[in-house]
């Protein structure tokens, strides 16, 4: 075997077994999805099919990616054995009406549509549906993301696996309860804000100092990425990591005591909470 036969074997291994991927509502979560999916080879740009509100959108989806790409959602499910929900929460009810007597009965649905819950587009779609629902974040747009999966009553083992590797191509995945997805919402979906004010924070700290602001902010933003991938990379709970750069009468202690005394842990505690009770509320409106 030749190795361009072998990498071609590997590639094929690799792929999902999908004969049609529909992708509704490609905006920027959606394309991030498509992007991801085709270049990690887990499904031919032939196999696939998605929709977006414009034609011109459309058009330029199409010679970008070598896919098929229109604005018909009934179309687009027809026949697909996988379909990807990106759409905004609002227009679900809308699409799972028009196109349930067009989705196959074994199609498997990854939802990625916020504060919609799998008991809603099986309730909607008026029989079981094998569903499974995604909460992702915005870094997943730089495939940095993290993205928790929840299954619905129906969904298998297998549509578990297939939406981890999708997930997997723009950054970590986790499986977890349906019950947790309003934490993880208020937590890691809405984490990357609050991360974008610490750094900007830091930065400001730094020109407060007299760095340039391009530079301060440079710094802080690697500064949070290194340690993030430490806490990753070691496993080791976050205040050890912090006992080892904090040395006895050092600088880094003083800050630490600045930081408490802005009670900066319990207000990153209380935006998480008060984040996750919104989550709540918006998926008690949408399932009302």
């Amino acid at each position: 075997m030749t190795s361009s036969s072998k990498v071609s074997q590997s590639s094929k291994e690799h792929a999902l077994q999908v004969r049609k991927l529909a992708i509704i509502g490609a905006g920027k979560l959606g394309e991030a999805l498509l992007s991801g999916i085709l270049s990690s080879q887990l499904v031919p740009a032939s196999h696939v099919e998605a929709t977006v509100a414009h034609q011109p959108r459309a058009d330029s989806l199409a010679e970008k990616y070598g896919i098929k790409a229109h604005t018909e959602n009934a179309r687009a499910v027809a026949g697909a054995d996988l379909v990807l929900v990106a759409l905004k929460p609002q227009q679900v009810r809308g699409f799972l009406q028009e196109v349930k007597k067009h989705l196959r009965k074994d199609a498997v649905i990854i939802s990625a549509a916020a504060s919609v819950t799998t008991a809603l587009i099986e309730r909607e779609l008026g029989r079981p549906a094998r569903v499974i629902r995604a909460m992702p974040n915005t870094p997943c747009l730089i495939r940095q993301g993290m993205t928790a999966l929840a299954r619905g009553k129906h969904a298998t083992d297998q549509d578990v696996a297939t939406a981890r590797r999708i997930f997997d191509s723009m950054g970590r995945s986790v499986v977890v309860d349906e019950k947790h997805l309003d934490a993880i919402t208020g937590l890691s979906a809405s984490g990357p804000a609050y991360v974008y004010m610490i750094i900007e924070s830091l930065a400001e700290g730094g020109v407060k100092l007299g760095l340039p602001r391009e530079l301060s902010t440079e710094l802080c933003a690697q500064t949070l990425l290194g340690a993030s991938a430490m806490v990753l990379a070691t496993g080791e709970h976050p205040a050890k990591l912090k006992d080892v750069v904090t040395t006895p009468a050092g600088c880094t202690i003083d800050g630490l005591l600045e930081l408490e005394e802005g009670g900066l842990r319990v207000t990153l505690i209380k935006a998480v909470v008060r984040a996750a009770e919104r989550a709540k509320q918006l998926v008690e409106s949408q399932n009302s």
